[in-house]
């Protein structure tokens, strides 16, 4: 007796991480996302990024990520991490990043820049192979005192700091603003303020450094109002047709600290503001007291997920393998996921993680001039 097959009518289901996503109606070519990772390559201390930052992001932007997030790029002098780091807070700087951010886009990937202070975590030895990274400088010329909530540190480091007086706080609302004015007019989608790891937004959020007994301190509402404020500022020069994000600490991690019911409350508040939430932890203290392993801060995410309608989440955080990664979004844990160590390995990521998931050759995010060629 003949047998007949039964042709098969459905095709395989593409995982979600590889279907577009709208964001405040910008259309993104997946869910995945390179996060911003500092590379401390300004040699000349003037903030004014380069080759190496062309490359670095370029690559990762025709390898496949639908967004590309440039590292924490400082709003001002003072608040880089170190003097390696890059900076947008005059229109030279602007002018360097602008070829880059084209040629994210000209690959298909949504430019991104992170903006940021580092506060009381500033004017510290760069992560250079062999150096004591992120211990604070504190005399010579790649040194400078730097600004806090309260003038204390985030550890138990030593540091030249002093708490900000009103005026320098609003003014460093306004070094937003400007840093993300530039942005726009380098050609950028989206802009990340950078609310995590222990940076000035983070040091007012959190009690372990906010003790202020002023309108910035005290109570949820007065610790939130620097990044409300700086929320403020930021929309009031950023186009409205593009993605506003925050990456944010949701939870500190130490008792006394900043928690993920806070985190969820501020998005709450935030919802119609902010269009990304992009969920890390930790960076206050001397010792991390948090969980640990492949995806331990998804819960994060999708705690916020959860509790806000109309804001896109990511994941982030040892999230390295393709059917982890997929897992997150299909699962509904998070709507994008981050991945950056393995993409420093392999700027090509997106792209073999699509292969290694069967994903259909037109949807695979791969550069054009790599496919092969037909005879």
């Amino acid at each position: 007796m003949t047998q007949t097959a039964t042709p098969q009518t459905d095709a395989p289901a593409v995982p979600a991480i590889f279907e577009p996503i709208e964001i405040n109606g910008v259309r993104v070519r997946n869910r995945l996302i390179l996060p911003p990772m500092c590379q401390y390559s300004c040699e000349a201390r003037d903030g004014v990024p380069h080759g190496w930052h062309f490359q670095h992001l370029g690559a990762r932007a025709a390898g496949g990520f639908g967004i590309v997030v440039a590292e924490a790029t400082a709003v001002t002098p003072e608040g880089r991490i170190s003097a390696w780091d890059t900076g947008l807070w005059n229109d030279e700087q602007r002018d360097a990043w602008a070829p880059i951010a084209e040629f994210i886009a000209s690959q298909g990937a949504l430019p991104a820049i992170q903006l940021g202070h580092a506060g009381a975590k500033a004017s510290t030895v760069p992560m250079h192979p062999g150096a004591p990274a992120g211990q604070p400088i504190l005399e010579g010329p790649d040194s400078w005192e730097t600004l806090s909530p309260s003038g204390v540190a985030t550890n138990s480091m030593e540091i030249r700091t002093h708490a900000m007086r009103v005026d320098e706080i609003r003014e460093t609302v306004q070094a937003f603003a400007d840093a993300a004015e530039r942005a726009d007019r380098a050609g950028f989608g989206a802009v990340q303020l950078h609310a995590a790891h222990g940076y000035l937004i983070h040091q007012f959020l959190s009690p372990l450094t906010n003790t202020r007994t002023d309108e910035y301190g005290g109570d949820f509402e007065g610790r939130t109002r620097f990044l409300k404020e700086v929320v403020a500022a930021v929309r009031e020069v950023w186009p409205a047709d593009k993605v506003l994000g925050i990456r944010i600490s949701g939870s500190d991690w130490v008792e006394g600290g900043w928690s993920i019911e806070e985190t969820v409350r501020l998005a709450q508040e935030l919802q119609g503001q902010v269009h990304w939430f992009d969920l890390s932890s930790a960076g206050i203290g001397d010792t991390y007291e948090g969980p640990q392993g492949p995806g331990y801060q998804v819960p994060l995410a999708t705690a916020v997920k959860e509790g806000t309608e109309g804001i896109v989440v990511s994941a982030v955080g040892s999230l390295t393998g393709a059917e982890e990664v997929a897992a997150v979004v299909d699962e509904d844990r998070a709507d994008a996921v981050c991945v950056g160590r393995a993409a420093l390995a392999n700027p090509n990521w997106p792209t073999a993680a699509a292969l290694a998931l069967d994903v259909p050759s037109e949807q695979v995010p791969m550069a054009r001039q790599y496919f092969r060629a037909k005879w």
